[in-house]
C-alpha cells in the first residue's frame, strides 16, 4: 500500500472532491436545498468518499468552505459546517465497514449545524433545546438520506472498481 503522502494523484483528487462538492451544493442551492434546517445538499452523497480515498478528507473540507462561502448564516456556518464536513469525513476514513461510512456525516451534521441553527434562531436562551432538537432532527433527516440513498450506493459502485487500500 502505497503512503498518503501529497503527490500528484492525491492533489489532483482531492481537487475533483472539492469541485464536485461545490457544484453539487450549488445546485442543490439553486433549489433553496443546500441551506437551513431542511436540507437536502447533493454533495453529502461524497462525505462516504474518505472510506475509500484518504484524498477527500481535504477535498471535502475545502469543497465546504466554498461552498459555504454563499451561506446565509456567514462566518458562523463557514466555521462550523466546515468543521462538521471535516468531523465527519475523518472519522468516516476510520470506519471498517461500508455500512457505516454514511453515519459519521449524518451524526456530525445533525449535532453541529444543529446546533449552529438553534444558536442562529434563538441563542443560547430558553428556546436552544427544543431549537437544537428540530434542527438535529431535520438536518440529521436530510444528511440520512442523502448519504444513505446516494452515498452508499455510489460507494458501493466505487468500491467494486478501487478496492479498499488500493485507492491511492
Amino acid at each position: 500500500m502505497q503512503s498518503n503522502r501529497f503527490n500528484t494523484r492525491f492533489l489532483a483528487r482531492a481537487g475533483v472532491i472539492a469541485a464536485l462538492y461545490v457544484v453539487l451544493t450549488y445546485l442543490a442551492g439553486l433549489m433553496n436545498l443546500a441551506f437551513g434546517p431542511v436540507q437536502f445538499r447533493f454533495s453529502e452523497a461524497l462525505t462516504v468518499l474518505p472510506f475509500l480515498f484518504p484524498e477527500a478528507i481535504p477535498g471535502l473540507f475545502v469543497g465546504c468552505i466554498v461552498s459555504n462561502l454563499i451561506s446565509p448564516y456567514g462566518a458562523v456556518d463557514l466555521v462550523v459546517g466546515s468543521l462538521a464536513t471535516l468531523l465527519a469525513a475523518v472519522w468516516t476514513s476510520r470506519c471498517r465497514r461500508r455500512a457505516l461510512a454514511p453515519l459519521p456525516p449524518v451524526i456530525a451534521n445533525a449535532l453541529l449545524v444543529g446546533a449552529m441553527l438553534a444558536w442562529y434562531e434563538a441563542g443560547f436562551g430558553a428556546g436552544f433545546l427544543p431549537a437544537l432538537a428540530y434542527n438535529a432532527l431535520t438536518v440529521g433527516a436530510g444528511e440520512f438520506a442523502v448519504c444513505y440513498v446516494l452515498g452508499l450506493p455510489l460507494l458501493a459502485v466505487l468500491e467494486q472498481r478501487v478496492p479498499r487500500g488500493r485507492a491511492a
